[in-house]
């Protein structure tokens, strides 16, 4: 038993003042249990198993091991192909796998080079005892003649008959030095040479680096950067964890290598195509597509796959390691301050491909939709084609951006109508803009056939704000939506389904695509559709369309943040290589500044242009004031772009006039329109004359 301690305690009440004291015994706490002796030991044991220091220590024992080992079967395999015709057996089962028949002809006819010279040598190596025997004697007998004929001449030189053996005499003691040395080195040698043969093969397989990766150095192990080789690729795709390729590429004669076509230096990476084995299908290969990229020791955004036209066929590219993350270089926009714009024939430098070879958009009569996450580029790569087809002094905008920060604000005195702010007056505003846009395009389509109409981009940018807005008119008619009366949605509509033919062109930027925010038949009505790095394979098909996800487009694999600007594009605008669905482009970033001299340069292309920041409605107008407003500062302007600007600033009143409605006009003012260079025009000093005469006549009246 333990101790026992002995407490006192002195226990008093108010009503008995006579302390009582009482004793009591407790017993100390049993002392704990010992830990056995096997426990402790077991736990050392395992700490000394599992210390870092244990693990590296095994690595290292393991990994020099295997070196001396595979370094053994490394010279092994190329003696056996040296002296055998095992290599070119090898090759010429590779080319005619691969179909290359000219090839394999070629290694055929080195085999049997080989073969002949190899017949040859054997031949010589069955006479060459005797040939030995005869060619020793002849040189011993030779050199025995020599020594004697020398000892002649030194005997007759000295004068003692003894000289005459003295050089053969020499000789012989040489002969008996070097058989000594050999029988004192030849021990040690025996001992010794067996340790230099092993440091040889471990040598041999140090550069082979012939270990499993698990064993390898971590400098060795993170392969970063290492160059691709078919090998490396092969290997990737046996390692792939596809039981079917995987046996497929053991049982190849070549081990793999017909499974490959040529590897070809593309941009900033290489780019290879695979043919697999039969019972492989393409999707088990994209939907490993992160661990291949480990498997080439490359991160899972530099390795791109696509599907070619050719059967059970993917193409790979591989980056070389981190150059997507350098940055491409400035837009010829910016650096060529001469360029201009051709709508119909020219293309818009937009940025490069992933094989840096530069990427250009043509824009003519192509609706056009840019989507991805928020703060990803989708403004300025939206921007960037708007600032080179301004450089066309033909085409006319309507903006509508509805976040409004000023991130289009370098296009006012360049749009026909700039509306700026993210509320719900605003969508209503870039709405009734829309609309004023479809009475344009229905006037285009009446027209006389043969007419030619000036491009007309109606371009909203935070397009999803329009789509989600609740505000109603006053017929109960939602602004927002994808019902049949939402106006929004409707406008957008019908420009996609007419709009094209007299270019009239609709151009939204969109964030995070849903049904919500992204109606279907809007987002499928555009003829180009670009997405920026998005969250979900479901929103990459709302982006950019089943075939081109299929096809190998990954937007929801791009890296936030780090791949800015870095967009997928769905289009037959731009030169996507053939069996494709879809291409990479890093593109060109111009910032506001940059963009400010670019749209300054448009404006001196033009004769001037009065933006408008809202839409007038329900006003009363003035037909001769309006017409000098849309005129603004240019000296003459044609008439049929009076017309369209006046429809863009009143499309309730002026939308449905024609050539007649404005000649009335201004033949009662006294302002005619009259031809120049061929076109009717109408003169800014007439209209101001008219308007002055007119305001004087109308001040003498009321002063009479």
């Amino acid at each position: 038993m333990g101790d026992t301690v002995v407490h006192l305690h002195k226990d008093t009440t108010p009503a008995e003042p006579s302390a009582v004291t009482t004793l009591t015994v407790v017993p100390d706490p049993a002392p704990p249990a010992p830990v056995p002796l096997w426990v402790r030991s077991g736990r050392t044991v395992k700490t000394a198993l599992t210390h870092e220091r244990t693990r590296t220590a095994a690595r290292a024992a393991a990994r020099h091991s295997l070196y001396t080992f595979n370094g053994g079967r490394i010279v092994a395999r190329r003696t056996w192909d040296g002296r055998t015709g095992s290599r070119y057996e090898r090759m010429i089962r590779a080319a005619e796998a691969a179909g290359n028949l000219e090839a394999a002809e070629e290694w055929e006819e080195r085999l049997q080079r080989f073969r002949a010279a190899r017949h040859h040598r054997r031949m010589d190596l069955l006479h060459s005892p005797v040939e030995a025997a005869k060619g020793v004697a002849v040189g011993t007998g030779m050199s025995i003649g020599v020594l004697v004929a020398l000892g002649v001449v030194m005997a007759l030189n000295t004068g003692h008959a003894g000289d005459v053996i003295t050089p053969l005499s020499a000789t012989i003691d040489f002969i008996a030095l070097l058989i000594r040395i050999v029988q004192v080195v030849w021990g040690p040698a025996l001992t010794i040479g067996p340790f230099l043969a092993l440091l040889a093969l471990w040598s041999v397989g140090r550069k082979q680096h012939a270990a499993p990766n698990w064993a390898l150095p971590a400098n060795v192990r993170s392969g970063e950067g290492e160059p691709i080789t078919p090998s490396i690729v092969v290997k990737a795709l046996r390692d792939l964890g596809v039981p079917a390729l995987a046996r497929a590429i053991k049982e190849m004669g070549d081990a793999g290598a017909s499974m490959l076509g040529p590897i070809t230096i593309a941009g900033c990476g290489v780019e290879v195509d695979v043919t697999l084995p039969s019972g492989v299908s393409t999707n088990e290969v994209q939907n490993k597509r992160r661990k291949l990229a480990e498997n080439l020791t490359r991160h899972e955004h530099e390795v791109f796959i696509t599907i070619p036209q050719a059967a059970r066929t993917v193409r790979l590219w591989i980056a070389d390691s981190g150059a997507l993350d350098e940055p491409i270089g400035p837009s010829p926009l910016v650096t060529d301050d001469t360029m201009t714009a051709d709508y119909a024939k020219g293309k818009a430098p937009w940025g490069q491909d992933l094989r840096g070879d530069a990427a250009s958009l043509s824009l003519y009569q192509r609706h056009l939709l840019i989507t991805g996450l928020s703060n990803q580029g989708k403004t300025v790569a939206l921007r960037s084609l708007a600032l080179w087809l301004s450089l066309d002094k033909s085409v006319q905008f309507l903006m509508g951006d509805l976040k409004g920060i000023g991130d289009w604000a370098m296009f006012d005195g360049l749009a026909t109508t700039l509306i700026q702010g993210p509320t719900d007056e605003h969508v209503i505003q870039v709405t009734e803009m829309v609309e004023s846009a479809v009475d344009e395009m229905n006037r285009r389509i009446q027209a006389p056939p043969g007419t030619v109409f000036p491009p007309l981009i109606v371009l909203v940018d935070e397009a999803q704000v329009a789509f989600m807005c609740p505000a109603k008119d006053e017929d109960k008619r939602p602004y927002g939506g994808s019902k049949a009366n939402s106006r929004y949605f409707m406008a957008v509509r019908k420009i996609h389904n007419q709009g094209r033919a007299v270019n009239v062109l609709m151009w939204q930027g969109t964030q995070d695509p849903t049904n919500e925010n992204l109606p279907k038949l809007v987002r499928e009505g555009a003829h180009t559709r670009a997405s920026l790095a998005l969250g979900t394979e479901s929103q990459a098909r709302m982006a950019l369309g089943d075939k081109a996800v299929d096809g190998g487009a990954a937007p929801n694999l791009l890296r936030p943040g780090l791949d800015r600007g870095t967009l997928v594009v769905a289009s037959d605008g731009i030169t996507i290589p053939a069996g494709q669905s879809s291409i990479t482009v890093r593109t060109h970033y111009i910032d506001d500044d940059a963009a400010e001299a670019i749209t300054d340069r448009a404006k001196a292309l033009r004769d001037g242009v009065t933006t408008l920041h809202a839409i007038e409605r329900g006003q009363e107008h003035d037909p001769l004031a309006d017409i000098a407003a849309v005129i603004g500062d240019a000296p003459r302007v044609r008439t049929k772009d009076v017309l369209a600007r006046l429809a863009t600033r009143n499309a309730d009143a002026y939308g449905g006039w024609s050539f007649i409605d404005l000649k009335r006009v201004l033949d009662d003012a006294g302002a005619e329109p009259y031809k120049s260079d061929g076109v009717m025009v109408v003169a800014r000093d007439r209209v101001a004359r008219a308007l002055a005469n007119r305001d004087s006549e109308g001040s003498a009246s009321a002063d009479g």
